[in-house]
């Protein structure tokens, strides 16, 4: 078996108009789009122009080759060889095989993406995923057959299994177990099943990632599969465990898109986002609301991170009228074939999640379907199911509320063509429900999820569940550990304020195993639900076509840690004591609403210009109280509320900052300090890598701070930036309002920081010129 890429000599064009490209795949063709008011996806997609695309590659395939491999076209995919149809999936999250002969061709895709609202977030378009070409010989084994299974983690026990294509005999096969380049065992296998008991092997966690390949080989066809050695299992009694250890899911949930980039699934910024997610303490994602790509899966298999692998955001009930909903009674049983076939060698997948804030749980039909899918998954795996159910919008769904209808779609798109764009729709599904929470506060949805309707709306859903998926009913979660004794809970989205609350009640009950917060990474489209921006940055609170993202990750739209995930490492035990400061340079400002916010404090105490000015602090610790210092001198001492964090406010001046943390006889347990920039202010390149290797990625992060690197989030300013040696991709800052966009070679700057995304030829150098100077550096390549 060969895998070839097959993402290089494409060109597309908008669909019927001839203005084609040159472009290397993945690609998002939405992201250069116009942003308009009168866009169809409006707040969902980032208002966003949207249209069909067309794709074209000519090709000379070799005598082996099989299929070319689409890991994700957006969506409702057409695909034509020689001019004749071939199969495609409209989901535009799945992805496909075109078979293809020896000789030469010409492919064409198209990718429909007029048609708006099609999702409830940014979903970028067109061939968004890598294609690869995979060759194989007549005889093979045929690649998704292959099932790599741990039956017994204490005795290294693993089970390889397979099929062989046209019927050949799958005892002809030999198996090798390797650790590197090292054959650890190997075996002719009988009746497609090798098995394994490889002593002294080491077990895959998330804190010991420890990978193995399976080797394959039939006649000519050698194949190759990764894995971990590592079981699951969960109950209420003992928690959810890993090779029998009870292991906390401490999860954040992700959009596939890679912020700046839009919705291209490279795969070096794949792992970047795994990687920043598991420096700043997550061990697990939720691929929200869509299976995860490739290479997501392999960065967390690699780095130890777990993987809750969803299904949909939507069943039978649209969210938004173009959405997949017209086709999941038809598909539901194969997507989950292809969704286990594609994931079930991943160690890091640890669970299933059928959906997404489906409100038909509420409904006897949608009970039963839930049933039926966790057993078809069962049937097909061993891993658990789960589903993120909205506690509140089911109760609420189940009288009327926020339901989603054709005929109250259609006479919006009349009142909308009538009017130019300017009637607001109506919001239904997991927007109306968030719509409220932005209105009534995050506490009212939290409050809605403990009334009795909302339990009697859910408890037989859940009853068809291995695990109860709570979406924001952190207020339940004592409760129901005493109601229902047998049930399994897990946070499956959550706020990041209620993460201390979520951690000591799940320390001390097993059956509570894990927390996902809305969200790990910010991402594009949803704008505004989570931004906490003053009129400096966002000069209207109303959601126009000036707001881009959502403004809601403990992680930026660049990579940087926000308060709130300082705040949730505290929580974890991750760190003792930290400091946020809300921004003194708009000191009495009103900020945006956004109910996915709880705080918008930064760890900085470098505010130039600021003297005198007001100070909001937050100190993050579970200590009983918290003393503050400035410059040696006492500020105040206080009693940390129960799981939330104490507040100071104080007049700005530079120096140190710093906070003290006690137990409740007195004693310190930890301190830490943040200390003031110098006086000069510098434009700072820094690439997040020392060199650069082909096919990768190079992030450049842009700052302005003093001459030790001290970021200094008060300065602001346009910086402009020239590269050699590669392509400027995309230059942007994680403002979640940003008219300017990704595409042009100049960016403002947000809390003092930018960030530079290159695609390199060559060894790089990054130019970079503002007010407060030029500067320039050099990555080398290694090709």
């Amino acid at each position: 078996m060969k895998r070839l890429s097959f993402n290089g000599d494409w060109k597309y064009a908008h669909l019927g108009r001839g203005d084609w490209k040159e472009v290397t795949l993945p690609h998002d063709a939405m992201l250069s789009e116009p942003r308009k008011n009168d866009s169809a996806g409006g707040t969902n997609t980032g208002f966003f122009e949207a249209h069909d695309y067309e794709y074209v590659k000519e090709f000379e395939a070799p005598e082996d080759a099989a299929y070319v491999e689409f890991e994700g076209v957006y969506h409702n995919a057409e695909v034509f060889l020689d001019g004749e149809a071939m199969p495609a999936h409209p989901n535009g999250y799945f992805g496909f095989r075109v078979p293809v002969s020896a000789g030469k061709h010409t492919i064409r895709v198209i990718a429909h993406n007029a048609g708006q609202p099609s999702s409830r977030w940014y979903s970028g378009a067109g061939i968004y995923r890598p294609v690869t070409l995979v060759c194989l010989p007549e005889a093979h084994i045929l690649p998704e057959s292959i099932v790599i299974q741990t039956t017994d983690y204490a005795r290294r026990k693993v089970r390889v299994a397979f099929a062989v294509a046209g019927g050949g005999k799958a005892d002809n096969v030999k198996v090798e177990i390797l650790d590197g380049e090292q054959v650890l065992d190997s075996a002719r296998a009988a009746s497609g099943t090798a098995e394994f008991v490889l002593g002294g092997a080491e077990l895959w966690s998330p804190d010991h990632p420890k990978l193995y390949t399976a080797r394959l080989t039939y006649g000519t066809d050698v194949q190759t599969v990764r894995f971990g050695i590592r079981t699951v299992e969960v109950d209420a009694a003992d928690g959810f465990r890993i090779n029998g250890q009870r292991t906390l899911l401490l999860g954040a949930c992700i959009h596939h898109d890679n912020g700046i980039i839009g919705a291209v699934g490279h795969p070096f910024a794949e792992r970047r986002k795994i990687a920043l997610l598991k420096k700043a303490g997550f061990n697990a994602i939720r691929s929200a609301h869509n299976p995860a790509s490739k290479a997501i899966l392999d960065a967390c298999d690699e780095l130890g991170v777990m993987v809750l692998d969803e299904y949909v955001d939507m069943w039978y009930i649209h969210k938004t009228v173009y959405d997949y909903a017209n086709f999941f009674e038809k598909n539901w049983k194969d997507d989950l074939k292809l969704l286990v076939e594609k994931d079930r060698n991943h160690p890091s997948v640890v669970m299933y999640s059928i959906g997404n804030e489906v409100s038909e749980t509420a409904q006897p039909k949608g009970i039963e379907l839930a049933g039926l899918m966790r057993d078809e998954l069962h049937a097909l795996d061993d891993r658990p199911v789960t589903c993120g159910i909205n506690i509140f919008f089911n109760f609420l769904s189940s009288m009327g509320f926020g339901v989603y209808s054709d005929e109250k779609a259609k006479q919006e798109a009349e009142k909308a063509e009538k009017n130019k764009g300017k009637v607001k729709k109506k919001a239904v599904g997991s927007e109306f429900i968030n719509n409220i929470a932005g209105l009534m506060g995050a506490g009212f949805m939290k409050f809605g999820a403990t009334l009795h309707g909302s339990d009697v709306k859910t408890r037989d859903a859940f009853a068809k569940l291995d695990v109860a998926g709570y979406n924001y009913g952190v207020n339940r979660y004592t409760k129901d550990l005493k109601r229902y004794p047998e049930r399994v809970i897990l946070g499956s989205e959550t706020f990041a304020v209620d993460a201390m609350k979520f951690y000591e009640t799940a320390s001390a009950n097993p059956a509570l195993i894990g927390d996902f917060v809305w969200t790990g990474m910010d991402y594009l489209g949803e704008v505004g639900l989570g931004a906490w921006d003053y009129k400096a940055y966002a000069p209207d609170f109303e959601h126009t076509a000036g707001w881009i993202a959502a403004g809601s990750g403990t992680i930026d739209l660049v990579g940087t840690e926000t308060g709130q995930m300082e705040f949730m490492q505290v929580a974890y035990g991750l760190s003792p004591i930290r400091i946020g400061v809300e921004p003194v340079c708009f000191s009495g400002e009103k900020h945006s609403p956004a109910a996915w916010r709880d705080s918008n404090a930064i760890e900085s105490w470098s505010w130039d210009g600021c003297e005198g000015k007001k100070a909001a602090i937050e100190v993050y610790t579970k200590g009983a109280s918290v003393e503050l210092l400035l410059n040696g001198k006492h500020i105040g001492q206080k009693k940390r509320p129960e799981f939330g964090w104490v507040r100071f406010k104080t007049a700005y001046e530079p120096g140190e900052l710093t906070a003290v943390s006690y137990d409740g006889n007195g004693q310190e347990i930890a301190r830490t300090s943040l200390k003031s920039a110098g006086k000069e202010t510098v434009l700072t390149l820094l690439p997040e890598t020392e060199t650069v290797k082909k096919g990768d990625l190079l992030y450049v992060r842009l700052r302005y701070t003093d001459g030790n690197g001290v970021v200094k989030p008060a300065v602001r300013g346009n910086i402009k930036v020239r590269v050699s040696g590669g392509k400027l991709l995309a230059l942007g800052s994680a403002c979640p309002y940003n008219k300017r966009g990704y595409l042009t070679d100049t960016t403002d700057t947000y809390y003092g920081e930018a960030l530079a995304v290159i695609e390199p030829t060559g060894n790089v150098t990054v130019r970079a010129e503002s007010r407060y100077g030029k500067k320039n550096v050099t990555v080398k390549y290694e090709g």
